[in-house]
């Protein structure tokens, strides 16, 4: 028997089979990676020690943003040395008059007002570094323009993580809820990256962060000379510096509800779509080990549903439906939990249609990964 006789004879099976070996790749991937989100309780620690701290928000032409978010950042109970470092970068609104305002009543403000460009460094690292070379404390807590802190206690909660041998330190960056099927869209896709870098991170293998809430040490910054090696690549001030300097062991993360930002969603789909293909575009930059377990994941899922119906169809349906069954249910208590601990619960009742949702997620998006990264970073 040849081999197309064989696939012709057999080929039902070899999809079922296929759908099984799928469904159990993906069930690796909620056991090892995923459970560590939805069950993770942070360690107990003998001294609570307070580390000054630079805050370091960039804004180009985000007076608005500004007005609305800045407040937040800027009225943090927190006791100890900090300050809060805006990098005007050669903005044409009302952004450094708006600062100036902002720095009558707000002294540990310090603008920072950029009137040039760096040739040959697009993107947003040339005004980070500024503003992290400004910076007078070592802890640094980046955060963006339009972003929000959720409590008073934002900056306290994220430099609580930092223990000996910790330089790296990851929070939740959500967006705001709004009513509307583009916001849950936004808000779950958010929430499923997050599942998988937080994820790994717990698991020893920290691939990226997002700069709407993310902390290190400026040490750390300058020990690997910034962005010098990215400086190509118009995106990457978060995920591949983060890619490059974070380790198992100088890598924490914290989930508590008060150490998470908001952020405002996009308002129509074009405008979505334009962000998330910037974001996707530095994905191909990351290192091996992490593209190549990034890309199984992906690539599971996205057969997942196909493999699912076929099978379901052609094959017998006892043995199909008790597969999806087994990943249905192991992946809706992980969900429940996750959503949970990441304030996003209001989603689980659609998780599954959301989750289905990803399949065409994929198809729309993973052309970005070859795209050339745009030039600008607003």
């Amino acid at each position: 028997m040849n081999l197309l006789s064989f696939f012709n004879q057999y080929w039902m099976h070899i999809v079922f089979y296929t759908f099984a070996l799928v469904t159990l790749i993906q069930l690796v991937y909620y056991f090892f990676f995923f459970q560590r989100l939805a069950f993770f309780k942070p360690k107990v620690k003998d001294t609570n020690l307070q580390h000054p701290v630079s805050v370091v928000v960039c804004a180009r032409d985000e007076a608005g943003n500004l007005a609305r978010n800045l407040p937040g950042v800027l009225v943090q109970k927190y006791p100890t040395t900090h300050e809060v470092i805006v990098v005007n970068h050669n903005s044409q609104d009302d952004t450094r008059y708006l600062l100036d305002e902002f720095k009558k009543t707000f002294k540990q403000l310090n603008p920072v007002n950029l009137t040039q460009e760096a040739l040959g460094i697009p993107g947003k690292k040339y005004p980070l570094s500024i503003g992290i070379k400004e910076a007078k404390h070592e802890v640094m807590l980046l955060t963006d323009a339009d972003c929000v802190p959720a409590s008073e206690f934002w900056i306290e909660q994220m430099q609580n993580g930092y223990s000996n041998g910790v330089e790296v330190v990851m929070g939740y960056g959500s967006y705001h809820k709004k009513p509307g099927l583009l916001n849950k869209l936004i808000r779950f896709e958010t929430f499923h990256t997050a599942l998988q870098y937080l994820s790994y991170a717990l698991a020893g293998m920290p691939y990226m962060a997002v700069g709407r809430n993310l902390s290190y040490k400026k040490d750390v910054f300058l020990r690997n000379k910034g962005f010098s090696s990215l400086n190509h690549v118009p995106g990457g001030d978060d995920d591949l510096f983060i890619n490059k300097v974070a380790t198992k062991e100088n890598t924490n993360v914290v989930l508590h509800p008060d150490a998470f930002t908001l952020s405002e969603p996009k308002k129509t789909v074009s405008d979505w779509i334009r962000q998330k293909n910037r974001h996707y575009s530095t994905g191909k930059y990351y290192k091996s080990k992490h593209k190549l377990l990034l890309g199984i994941y992906t690539f599971t899922h996205f057969l997942f549903y196909p493999l699912f119906i076929t099978s379901l169809i052609f094959f017998d349906w006892r043995f199909a439906l008790g597969t999806f069954a087994l990943r249905f249910l192991v992946q809706g208590f992980v969900y429940y939990k996750a959503m949970q601990k990441l304030q996003e619960k209001d989603l689980w009742p659609l998780w599954w249609l959301l989750d289905i949702w990803m399949f065409f997620y994929y198809l729309l998006f993973t052309p970005a990964l070859l795209k050339k990264p745009a030039k600008s970073w607003n």
